[in-house]
């Protein structure tokens, strides 16, 4: 319907247009005088560029958009260079150029910079600079440029988005920060750290029963002769640094310093050598197993940079599903901004299971906890749970604080 009325538009600017000139030949016509004609001869070429200008067609016009790259870092700055590119050389007055983006992009006030004011003249070849300086994380997209031009009386109004659609990709903020291990027990994950948290079999500490799945390599022979029953080798067992990571994706201002902490704390443990898993419940659920290396690193970080705050259910149903943690011993780290009594109890039942949990409260820059959360709190240290409250800007004091207790 907008297109139809549109093209109506163009069409009645362009009977006025024939109208004025036919009005303007009578009165010099049927007037005489020098007046008369001076007026009709100064409105002409007016008349007649707006007469052609409504004959030119924008449409041919291509559209390019030059940048550097395609993946950023949430806050740094976006710069791209817009070609735009004719076959035919019509004289345009004037230009407006302006980029089109997608919904997240929408509301950013670095756009009006994206908005240019152009005198192509009879240049076959123009276009404009901008920039967005604080690039917002998420996948965002460029669909096209919005090109505007007319004549110098306003006449005739040409309007065409010219499409030429490009994606970039924001990944979270982050702060650097050192990763010291919080687990204090043992398991069987297959981490492999600077650390030395391999399991060591040529430290034997003692010696115990035969118990199924233990290898025949482990057998002490000796000490099976002298009790006459197969006895194993018993291995000083070694410290797990495996980490599965499940962050709170449900409606909450301060979720981006959520997420922000969340890519913090991934890049931490995978450069310390040890290997993170990632949980999330958001429009979807969303589970990687905890694993190593530079591309498990950028499959989190891709999944962060498009996740949204969308959980239809709130943090300790999310923990209380996925009861499966029960049976790993990983360490759990639960990265939250609401901090509430149930998501203290299911966290305390993980606990009990053998696995070490930590709760990341994420606060705002100088925000204080309030009453409820100092009292949730110290019901957490009393039931063994580690409970850190992380303010934005001071991520890298949230691993001392844990040491600290």
């Amino acid at each position: 319907m907008k297109k139809y009325f549109q093209k109506f538009k163009e069409v009645w600017k362009l009977i006025v247009l024939l109208l004025l000139i036919l009005i303007t030949f009578s009165y010099a016509m049927f007037q005489g005088g020098f007046v008369s004609w001076f007026l009709f001869y100064s409105f002409l070429p007016f008349a007649l560029y707006a007469l052609g200008l409504g004959f030119y067609s924008i449409k041919d016009i291509k559209a390019e958009r030059v940048y550097t790259k395609h993946e950023y870092n949430a806050g740094e700055k976006f710069k791209a260079s817009i070609v735009l590119e004719r076959k035919v050389a019509f004289p345009l007055f004037y230009a407006i150029g302006e980029e089109e983006v997608g919904d997240t992009l929408s509301g950013n006030r670095d756009l009006q910079k994206a908005k240019t004011m152009l005198f192509p003249g009879f240049n076959r070849v123009f276009g404009f600079d901008y920039s967005i300086e604080n690039l917002p994380r998420g996948e965002h997209t460029l669909m096209g440029i919005k090109l505007k031009t007319g004549d110098p009386l306003g006449l005739i109004e040409k309007e065409k988005v010219l499409p030429v659609e490009n994606k970039i990709l924001v990944y979270p903020a982050y702060q650097d920060m050192v990763y010291r291990p919080v687990a204090h027990h043992f398991d069987q994950g297959m981490t492999a750290s600077k650390e030395r948290v391999q399991r060591d079999t040529s430290m034997a500490i003692g010696v115990r029963e035969y118990q199924p799945g233990d290898r025949f390599s482990w057998i002490n022979w000796k000490a099976t002769a002298r009790r006459n029953d197969i006895m194993t080798k018993e291995f000083e067992q070694r410290q797990s640094h495996d980490v599965v990571i499940l962050m709170d994706c449900a409606p909450e201002p301060r979720f981006e310093v959520v997420v922000s902490f969340t890519a913090s704390v991934i890049r931490a443990i995978l450069r310390k050598g040890a290997q993170v898993g990632l949980l999330t419940l958001s429009a979807e659920r969303k589970a990687f197993p905890a694993r190593g290396g530079e591309a498990h690193q950028q499959q989190l970080l891709h999944h962060l940079a498009k996740i949204q705050d969308g959980s239809p259910v709130s943090f300790d149903r999310v923990l209380e599903a996925e009861s499966f943690l029960a049976q790993q011993n990983n360490s759990i780290m639960l990265i939250t901004a609401q901090l509430t009594k149930e998501l203290i109890e299911k966290a305390a039942f993980y606990n009990q299971r053998n696995a070490s949990v930590s709760i990341f409260l994420i606060k705002n820059g100088q925000e204080s906890p309030t009453i409820t959360e100092k009292n949730l709190r110290a019901s957490a240290n009393a039931r063994g749970i580690r409970l850190v409250m992380v303010h934005d800007g001071q991520f890298a004091e949230a691993f001392s604080e844990v040491n600290r207790g």
